[in-house]
């Protein structure tokens, strides 16, 4: 019951909807009991009576909603009742007439709706519908415009679709023309920039055709046009071979000194610039810029903020296309900050400048053994690009990495992304051959429609897996339309990835397991797996996982298990998971291993569960399936489990390119989204 400037009256809505081909019911604004009469004379029993207020946003919370008049004395007395509701619950509301409207037949009762994201734009919404829309959160979303392909999507996508296509003898309903309306709520949104939310609840479903019977519209003015994008970045921006780095220090306490001791094992040639000159671990350091005698490929950046600009300036007087502004004191201290940060971009935009930061970690290269951070650990050289809002994430992470082999084509502190932003680093990592999958740690994203339009041209060429920070957003305000509860800042995020092509991770250990089984082994053909183990409790979890996770295990057909019947012992599962029993070696693992290759066709993934014991040697059997992994074009995951003792296994595994998991279910945790993106791409062909 909110007051809620900008928002239309409910026959303003209708006439908006109508517009755009949406059955809205017949309906009429009267002042009066008497005009009501003489309106439902028109429009026909059963209707129903509403009240018209500005200063009421949900009308049957405030008891301003009769339904099932069939008479013009109820009709009367509905009319009564509304306003002694108000009189009570609302006293303060203007009562400006009431809406008389036809009364629609039962149906099914689902919801489209949209709001205009600060980051994404025009985002549809569609769910079941009714009074208990909040409640139930049977939703889904997309960022518009929406097309028919996606907004049958969002039909079949939600719970109740069982409801939508005929349920235990019931009739189907009519698909078509609710996809078609949420189309025209897509483009109603994309055409009315004015438009800020809209609710259509309940949008009444029949066999043939539907109705709005509600409908709510915000408008506000329209929000200025984001900024043009800038071209992509150089290709070996990145990838230079001389650095200078500005605020070079001898004092351990300083970021300077720790940046400049990482940059000691840099594959290129490091300067080392501070006005006192001298030396520092034997390198001479040069008063400044100008007196660098070779040029710098890159600038790092670690003076105090004030000196940032006229760093920056040398900087583009001396020609230098990369800044690496590690410092922080700009836009996310205050305003003072936030007006320097516009210095520092004028005179970038001035001298055609691309700076990473500021206020940022910085960036590593391992394959260059560049680590120009303040972080004392180097990753090892990998497959992966980390692109990463937050600098304590980077370097717990690569911590993390490095007692388990995992390595990065590249680290990107993106910091305030005043200059470089998430596409510029995307589109990079898209173009770098050495990288295979490319991670992101995001909170939030300046220009979201422009990440989601460049992230759609990535995400078919390159796997993009994001963790998106704030999913427990506290203290989300109230808005007028029911879109304003439902869609969320994280389910806006989660839309949009999702349409986007972007796998979402819920932490970074899934992240990078994912990372880590596309990296080396790609798609996969199919969602029927096959698990090979010695271990009968892991064979069980691993059937209840593969369910949960939508991989199907794989029947085994007559001639394959003719083949296994002839090397397993009698006492094996005949079945899969194919359980070898406890006291198989790794000649009955390389056996099947032989089998599964002749009969490849029968199976999609292979999953290699492997425990301690006497009779295995973790490095003979990883041998073994690199060989398997060599010689069949499906996925291979392994699945080596325990501690110190399959540490030597593991890493054969890594460098045969074969992903090991240590949990067995993030196994078919990755597989089963690796699937789904994998079937997502084959709809778009």
């Amino acid at each position: 019951m909110t007051d809620a400037p900008g928002l239309m009256s409910e026959p303003e809505s209708f006439a908006l909807l109508n517009d755009y081909s949406i059955t809205v019911p017949r309906h009429a604004v009267v002042h009066s009991a008497a005009e009501a009469v003489t309106a439902a004379e028109t429009i026909g029993y059963p209707c129903v009576a509403k009240i018209l207020s500005p200063d009421i946003t949900h009308k049957s919370d405030a008891g301003g909603v009769q339904t099932g008049i069939h008479t013009p004395e109820e009709l009367r007395a509905s009319i009564a009742t509304i306003q002694k509701n108000i009189h009570e619950r609302a006293p303060d509301a203007a009562i400006t007439g009431f809406v008389i409207e036809e009364q629609a037949p039962p149906g099914l009762e689902l919801y489209i709706g949209g709001k205009r994201d600060p980051a994404f734009g025009p985002v549809v919404t569609f769910g079941t519908g009714g009074t208990l829309v909040e409640l139930e959160h049977d939703i889904t979303m997309r960022v518009a415009p929406v097309s028919k392909e996606e907004a049958a999507g969002m039909v079949r996508s939600i719970r109740h679709y069982p409801q939508l296509a005929g349920y235990r003898g019931t009739a189907s309903l009519d698909e078509a023309a609710l996809s078609d309306a949420i189309q025209q709520v897509s483009a109603l949104f994309t055409n009315r920039p004015e438009v800020a939310e809209l609710d259509i609840n309940p949008l009444v479903l029949y066999t043939d055709g539907l109705c709005a019977v509600d409908a709510r519209v915000l408008i506000r003015p329209p929000a200025a046009a984001p900024a043009l994008s800038r071209p992509p970045l150089p290709e070996n921006l990145f990838f230079g071979s001389r650095i200078a780095l500005v605020g070079a220090s001898a004092n351990p306490k300083k970021i300077g000194y720790i940046v400049l001791r990482n940059l000691l094992t840099f594959s290129g040639t490091v300067y080392p610039v501070n006005p006192k000159g001298g030396t520092i671990f034997g390198k001479t350091v040069y008063p400044s810029l100008a007196d660098v005698p070779e040029q710098p490929d890159a600038v790092i950046v670690t003076v105090p903020n004030t000196v940032v600009p006229q760093v920056m300036r040398d900087a583009g007087v001396r020609g230098i296309p990369l800044a690496i502004i590690i410092t922080s004191g700009f836009r996310e201290t205050d305003r003072e900050g936030a007006l320097l940060e516009q210095e520092v971009e004028a005179i970038a935009q001035e001298y055609d400048i691309r700076y990473t930061g500021p206020n940022c970690l910085g960036l590593q290269v391992p394959r260059l053994s560049l680590n120009a951070t303040f972080d004392p650990k180097s990753p090892r050289i990998g497959h992966t690009a980390f692109i990463s809002q937050s600098g304590a994430i980077i370097t717990t992470l690569v911590d993390w990495s490095l007692s388990r082999d995992i390595g990065f084509s590249a680290v990107f502190s993106v910091g305030n992304q005043t200059n470089i932003d998430f596409v510029d680093y995307i589109r990079f990592a898209a173009a770098d051959a050495y990288t295979r999958t490319i991670v992101l740690y995001i909170e939030e994203i300046r220009d979201g429609r422009r990440f989601f339009e460049e992230a759609a041209k990535v995400t078919p060429k390159k796997p993009v897996i994001a963790i998106k920070a704030g999913r427990s957003a506290v203290g989300q305000q109230a808005a007028a339309s029911h879109t304003g509860s439902l869609a969320g800042s994280y389910e806006v995020y989660e839309a949009a990835f999702q349409q986007a092509g972007i796998i979402m991770a819920h932490n970074l250990s899934d992240a990078f397991s994912l990372a880590m089984l596309l990296g080396s082994e790609g798609y996969p053909q199919g969602n029927r797996a096959v698990v090979i183990s010695i271990a009968g409790g892991f064979c069980v979890l691993a059937s209840d996982y593969a369910e949960q996770h939508g991989i199907q295990m794989a029947p085994l057909s007559d001639a394959l298990l003719a083949e296994m019947n002839a090397f397993m012992l009698p006492g094996w599962s005949r079945q899969n998971p194919i359980d070898m029993v406890g006291d198989a070696g790794v000649h009955r693992f390389a056996l099947t291993f032989d089998a599964l290759i002749r009969h490849q066709e029968e199976w999609d993934i292979a999953f290699v569960v492997s425990v301690p014991t006497a009779t295995i040697d973790p490095v003979h059997l990883a041998t073994e399936m690199a060989r398997f992994s060599r010689h069949t074009d499906k996925m291979v995951v392994g699945c080596m489990i325990g501690g110190e003792s399959m540490t030597a296994g593991v890493r054969v595994l890594r460098e045969a390119g074969i992903p090991n998991f240590e949990e067995l279910e993030d196994a078919f945790r990755a597989a089963g989204a690796a699937v789904r993106r994998e079937e997502e791409l084959k709809k778009h062909l």
